[in-house]
């Protein structure tokens, strides 16, 4: 996996991915429906297959609310986009060093970019941070304005940079677990062992 950023502007344009081989079953999906599926394997057989990963950046416009009826209601339109024509850049110059040079885009194959119902990872709905006006949550992941009100799942991100975040969101469970478990004055071994440790 290649993830791509700008350290100026401290955002990733996503990640590029090599992945399992496709065939020609799969390339006929998209395929106009006269090309021959001999050609199809041919192309498949003689092809790198890459799946190019960007995500849409916080925007306090795109959200999911409920109206007066109280049906769902969704707010949502993509961003990112010039991040995604430089991922896809990206991937054309690296290509180009190995004379690869001709680079289809899935769309033309295998149907359109994954719609909204298709979406992965959603995070950043109750985005942690330190200012309340801008941050639902805190650093320790508890609603500014509730006590004891704890949100550990992937809400807490403002972003996660086009990366599955499951990880991330352990350790972060992991870490407000100890802060809880510091706030009720309970010493864990991995706290004693620590302080023994001289860290």
């Amino acid at each position: 996996m290649i993830i791509i950023s700008r350290p100026r502007v401290g955002i990733s344009d996503g990640h590029i991915s090599f992945v399992g081989k496709t065939d020609g079953i799969t390339l006929s999906a998209g395929a106009p429906p006269l090309v021959p599926g001999m050609t199809l394997d041919l192309m498949a057989k003689h092809s790198l297959d890459f799946w190019l990963t960007s995500e849409d950046l916080p925007d306090p416009e795109n959200r999911v609310t409920l109206d007066a009826d109280g049906k769902i209601v969704l707010a949502y339109k993509p961003n990112n986009e010039e991040g995604h024509k430089r991922l896809i850049a990206k991937l054309k110059s690296l290509l180009k060093e190995i004379d690869c040079t001709h680079v289809i885009p899935r769309q033309l194959f295998v149907g359109q970019r994954i719609p909204l119902a298709g979406v992965a990872h959603q995070n950043g709905t109750i985005r942690f941070g330190t200012d309340p006006h801008t941050s639902a949550l805190d650093v320790n992941c508890r609603a500014h304005e509730v006590e004891n009100l704890y949100v550990v799942d992937a809400s807490f991100f403002p972003s996660s940079g086009a990366v599955n975040p499951a990880l991330t969101i352990m350790a972060n469970a992991l870490r407000v677990g100890d802060h809880l478990l510091k706030r009720a004055g309970v010493e864990t071994a991995a706290a004693r062992e620590l302080v023994e440790a001289g860290v």
